[in-house]
């Protein structure tokens, strides 16, 4: 029984997956001082700005990235299986090595969900999935990040 609910989770994700093109392209283009603007191959924009006063560090953008793809694989997820989510936040924290190359040695995420159904072995197994085998993102990152996932649940 519990493989069968793991082949119907699985399949969910197999139409959107399936989407994402093999190879990506983007552009980042300087605009001035340390200022430049990346733009996808969809033509969607992002500044990226060394002093953070006209757009993100890349740094940062790379944290909500990660946040971005185990947030659309666990909502993804916990949908299929008929949790009804009100609201879903993710808060992250990274910890950098404080020596060049300055790369996140940690991050922290703390999933914030509201909803009804809320069943922790339900988010758990979301997560799992995400980590161990659908988000690009965290399966691109250094292997020997530490990166842990905690949540908060609230009955709405």
């Amino acid at each position: 029984m519990e493989d069968n609910k793991k082949g119907v989770l699985e399949q969910s994700l197999t139409g959107y997956k399936e989407k994402v093109n093999p190879v990506v392209k983007a552009t980042l283009t300087w605009d001035k001082d340390l200022i430049f603007v990346g733009r996808t191959n969809e033509g969607y924009e992002i500044e990226f700005d060394a002093n953070v006063q006209w757009g993100c560090k890349p740094t940062d953008a790379l944290l909500l990235s990660l946040a971005g793809c185990m947030g659309i694989d666990v909502v993804m997820f916990l949908q299929k299986m008929r949790v009804e989510i009100a609201s879903f936040k993710i808060t992250t924290v990274g910890e950098r090595n404080p020596t060049p190359p300055q790369y996140y040695k940690a991050i922290e995420m703390t999933m914030h969900i509201a909803g009804k159904n809320l069943d922790p072995k339900k988010i758990d197994r979301a997560v799992a999935l995400s980590h161990e085998k659908y988000c690009s993102v965290y399966n691109s990152l250094r292997k020997d990040m530490d990166v842990k996932v905690k949540y908060v649940l609230e009955e709405k």
